[in-house]
Protein backbone atom coordinates (compact mmCIF):
# COMPACT_ATOMS: atom_id res chain seq x y z
CA UNK A 1 0.00 0.00 0.00
CA UNK A 2 2.63 2.15 1.26
CA UNK A 3 4.50 1.47 -2.17
CA UNK A 4 1.74 2.26 -4.16
CA UNK A 5 1.13 5.31 -2.83
CA UNK A 6 4.47 6.64 -2.82
CA UNK A 7 4.32 5.60 -6.70
CA UNK A 8 1.25 7.31 -7.12
CA UNK A 9 3.18 10.40 -5.68
CA UNK A 10 5.78 10.48 -7.45
CA UNK A 11 4.05 10.40 -10.57
CA UNK A 12 2.31 13.11 -9.72
CA UNK A 13 5.76 15.33 -8.84
CA UNK A 14 6.76 14.45 -12.21
CA UNK A 15 3.65 15.10 -14.34
CA UNK A 16 3.57 18.57 -12.34
CA UNK A 17 6.80 19.03 -13.02
CA UNK A 18 6.78 18.21 -16.83
CA UNK A 19 4.18 20.82 -16.80
CA UNK A 20 5.97 23.69 -14.99
CA UNK A 21 8.75 23.16 -17.63
CA UNK A 22 6.34 23.16 -20.38
CA UNK A 23 4.93 26.47 -19.44
CA UNK A 24 8.22 27.60 -18.68
CA UNK A 25 9.44 26.80 -22.31
CA UNK A 26 6.57 27.30 -24.31
CA UNK A 27 7.81 30.46 -26.16
CA UNK A 28 5.49 33.95 -25.48
CA UNK A 29 7.50 36.97 -26.75
CA UNK A 30 7.44 37.63 -30.51
CA UNK A 31 10.68 39.11 -31.33
CA UNK A 32 8.95 40.99 -34.46
CA UNK A 33 7.40 42.97 -31.58
CA UNK A 34 10.53 44.33 -30.66
CA UNK A 35 12.53 44.70 -33.57
CA UNK A 36 11.58 47.88 -36.28
CA UNK A 37 8.81 47.53 -38.45
CA UNK A 38 9.64 45.43 -42.15
CA UNK A 39 7.20 46.78 -44.69
CA UNK A 40 8.70 44.48 -47.57
CA UNK A 41 6.34 45.96 -50.46
CA UNK A 42 8.21 50.05 -49.63
CA UNK A 43 11.46 48.01 -49.07
CA UNK A 44 12.36 46.77 -51.84
CA UNK A 45 12.75 49.41 -54.61
CA UNK A 46 11.16 49.37 -57.85
CA UNK A 47 14.30 50.27 -60.21
CA UNK A 48 18.10 50.08 -58.79
CA UNK A 49 20.95 49.30 -60.49
CA UNK A 50 20.36 47.58 -63.96
CA UNK A 51 16.61 46.43 -62.74
CA UNK A 52 13.29 47.86 -62.63
CA UNK A 53 9.61 46.17 -62.45
CA UNK A 54 8.29 44.93 -65.52
CA UNK A 55 5.04 46.56 -65.81
CA UNK A 56 4.16 44.55 -69.29
CA UNK A 57 4.81 41.05 -67.35
CA UNK A 58 1.89 39.38 -67.23
CA UNK A 59 2.88 37.54 -64.12
CA UNK A 60 4.96 33.98 -64.13
CA UNK A 61 5.57 34.22 -60.23
CA UNK A 62 4.76 30.49 -59.10
CA UNK A 63 2.98 30.55 -55.79
CA UNK A 64 0.81 26.93 -55.52
CA UNK A 65 -1.13 27.54 -52.77
CA UNK A 66 -3.96 28.51 -52.63
CA UNK A 67 -4.65 32.50 -51.69
CA UNK A 68 -6.30 31.83 -48.55
CA UNK A 69 -3.74 29.40 -47.37
CA UNK A 70 -1.50 31.08 -48.38
CA UNK A 71 -2.73 35.12 -46.69
CA UNK A 72 -3.08 32.15 -43.11
CA UNK A 73 1.04 31.08 -43.35
CA UNK A 74 2.18 34.68 -44.22
CA UNK A 75 1.23 38.39 -42.84
CA UNK A 76 3.15 39.52 -45.77
CA UNK A 77 3.63 38.56 -49.53
CA UNK A 78 5.48 40.54 -52.45
CA UNK A 79 5.61 39.24 -55.95
CA UNK A 80 7.09 40.99 -58.27
CA UNK A 81 8.56 40.40 -62.16
CA UNK A 82 11.54 43.05 -62.88
CA UNK A 83 13.72 43.36 -66.48
CA UNK A 84 16.95 44.93 -67.23
CA UNK A 85 18.20 46.73 -70.56
CA UNK A 86 18.72 43.63 -72.31
CA UNK A 87 15.10 42.47 -71.89
CA UNK A 88 16.08 39.38 -69.08
CA UNK A 89 13.37 39.05 -66.32
CA UNK A 90 14.13 38.12 -62.79
CA UNK A 91 10.73 36.80 -60.78
CA UNK A 92 11.17 38.06 -57.16
CA UNK A 93 8.55 36.25 -54.45
CA UNK A 94 9.20 37.07 -50.70
CA UNK A 95 7.36 35.14 -48.08
CA UNK A 96 7.13 36.59 -44.54
CA UNK A 97 5.35 34.98 -41.47
CA UNK A 98 5.66 36.92 -38.28
CA UNK A 99 5.28 33.64 -35.90
CA UNK A 100 7.49 30.72 -37.33
CA UNK A 101 6.87 28.21 -34.89
CA UNK A 102 5.77 24.44 -36.24
CA UNK A 103 2.41 25.02 -37.61
CA UNK A 104 3.34 28.23 -39.42
CA UNK A 105 6.36 27.56 -41.28
CA UNK A 106 7.67 28.42 -44.77
CA UNK A 107 7.31 26.06 -47.87
CA UNK A 108 10.03 25.25 -49.75
CA UNK A 109 10.27 25.42 -53.41
CA UNK A 110 11.67 22.10 -53.74
CA UNK A 111 8.17 21.66 -52.23
CA UNK A 112 5.66 24.00 -53.59
CA UNK A 113 7.06 23.48 -57.46
CA UNK A 114 6.90 19.76 -57.59
CA UNK A 115 2.81 20.74 -56.31
CA UNK A 116 2.56 22.27 -59.38
CA UNK A 117 3.31 20.13 -62.03
CA UNK A 118 7.15 20.73 -62.15
CA UNK A 119 10.16 18.55 -61.87
CA UNK A 120 13.09 19.64 -59.71
CA UNK A 121 15.82 18.44 -60.98
CA UNK A 122 18.75 19.80 -59.05
CA UNK A 123 18.79 21.01 -55.87
CA UNK A 124 21.98 21.97 -53.98
CA UNK A 125 23.31 24.31 -51.74
CA UNK A 126 26.01 27.08 -52.19
CA UNK A 127 27.34 30.48 -50.85
CA UNK A 128 26.73 33.42 -52.27
CA UNK A 129 29.34 36.24 -52.28
CA UNK A 130 28.25 39.15 -52.01
CA UNK A 131 30.84 42.73 -51.32
CA UNK A 132 28.25 42.73 -48.19
CA UNK A 133 28.51 39.67 -47.15
CA UNK A 134 27.84 35.70 -47.48
CA UNK A 135 24.85 34.20 -47.87
CA UNK A 136 23.78 30.53 -47.91
CA UNK A 137 21.58 29.86 -50.34
CA UNK A 138 19.75 26.78 -52.46
CA UNK A 139 20.07 26.28 -56.38
CA UNK A 140 17.23 24.54 -57.65
CA UNK A 141 17.32 23.37 -61.25
CA UNK A 142 13.05 23.15 -62.29
CA UNK A 143 10.80 22.52 -65.60
CA UNK A 144 7.37 22.24 -66.55
CA UNK A 145 7.05 19.60 -68.99
CA UNK A 146 10.26 19.98 -70.38
CA UNK A 147 8.97 23.64 -71.57
CA UNK A 148 8.96 25.95 -69.09
CA UNK A 149 12.45 25.57 -67.64
CA UNK A 150 12.89 27.97 -64.61
CA UNK A 151 16.18 27.75 -62.18
CA UNK A 152 15.76 29.54 -58.67
CA UNK A 153 17.77 30.83 -55.73
CA UNK A 154 16.20 31.03 -52.66
CA UNK A 155 17.44 31.66 -48.93
CA UNK A 156 15.31 31.81 -45.70
CA UNK A 157 15.52 34.17 -43.09
CA UNK A 158 14.72 33.40 -39.14
CA UNK A 159 15.37 36.72 -37.20
CA UNK A 160 17.97 38.18 -38.76
CA UNK A 161 20.15 35.42 -39.84
CA UNK A 162 19.99 33.75 -43.41
CA UNK A 163 19.42 30.13 -43.43
CA UNK A 164 18.49 27.42 -46.17
CA UNK A 165 15.78 26.18 -44.06
CA UNK A 166 16.31 22.35 -42.69
CA UNK A 167 18.10 21.55 -39.72
CA UNK A 168 19.92 24.75 -39.67
CA UNK A 169 16.62 26.78 -39.58
CA UNK A 170 14.73 24.38 -37.24
CA UNK A 171 18.02 24.95 -34.79
CA UNK A 172 17.52 28.66 -35.12
CA UNK A 173 14.38 28.21 -33.78
CA UNK A 174 15.03 26.59 -30.99
CA UNK A 175 17.56 29.05 -29.81
CA UNK A 176 15.16 31.69 -29.55
CA UNK A 177 12.39 28.84 -28.24
CA UNK A 178 14.93 28.44 -25.24
CA UNK A 179 14.32 32.82 -24.67
CA UNK A 180 11.22 32.44 -24.43
CA UNK A 181 11.17 33.97 -27.95
CA UNK A 182 8.72 33.25 -31.04
CA UNK A 183 10.81 34.16 -34.28
CA UNK A 184 10.09 35.36 -37.12
CA UNK A 185 11.18 34.07 -41.00
CA UNK A 186 10.90 34.50 -44.59
CA UNK A 187 11.62 33.19 -47.65
CA UNK A 188 13.35 35.08 -50.13
CA UNK A 189 13.07 33.30 -54.12
CA UNK A 190 13.86 34.26 -57.14
CA UNK A 191 13.91 32.25 -60.21
CA UNK A 192 13.99 33.25 -64.42
CA UNK A 193 12.82 31.19 -67.20
CA UNK A 194 15.58 30.58 -69.28
CA UNK A 195 17.08 26.81 -70.55
CA UNK A 196 20.68 27.91 -69.72
CA UNK A 197 20.81 27.05 -65.74
CA UNK A 198 24.42 28.66 -65.35
CA UNK A 199 23.20 31.99 -67.10
CA UNK A 200 19.89 32.11 -65.30
CA UNK A 201 22.18 31.56 -61.59
CA UNK A 202 24.54 34.24 -62.98
CA UNK A 203 21.98 37.20 -63.85
CA UNK A 204 20.32 36.12 -60.17
CA UNK A 205 23.69 36.66 -58.74
CA UNK A 206 23.73 40.32 -60.39
CA UNK A 207 20.50 41.03 -59.37
CA UNK A 208 20.57 40.18 -55.82
CA UNK A 209 24.08 41.66 -55.71
CA UNK A 210 22.37 45.35 -57.30
CA UNK A 211 19.62 44.84 -54.63
CA UNK A 212 20.89 44.53 -51.75
CA UNK A 213 23.60 48.10 -51.44
CA UNK A 214 19.35 49.77 -51.83
CA UNK A 215 18.28 48.58 -48.95
CA UNK A 216 17.51 50.06 -45.55
CA UNK A 217 20.08 48.41 -42.57
CA UNK A 218 17.60 47.43 -41.10
CA UNK A 219 15.64 45.92 -43.38
CA UNK A 220 18.49 43.88 -45.34
CA UNK A 221 19.38 42.56 -41.84
CA UNK A 222 15.87 40.94 -42.00
CA UNK A 223 15.86 40.22 -45.93
CA UNK A 224 19.41 38.67 -45.96
CA UNK A 225 20.72 38.26 -42.57
CA UNK A 226 23.55 40.78 -43.43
Amino acid sequence: MKKSLISALAAAVLMTSAAAIATVMTPTRRIVDTLPKLDIEAAIPQRFGDWQIDTRSGGGVVNPQQTELLNQLYSQIVTRTYVNSEGYRIMLSIAYGEDQRDGNQLHYPEVCYPAQGFQVITNRKAILNTPLGDIPIKRLETHLSQQRYEPITYWTTVGTQALTGGTSKKLAEMKYGLRGEIPDGLLFRISSIDRDSAIAFAKQEQFIEQLLPTLAPDARARLAGL
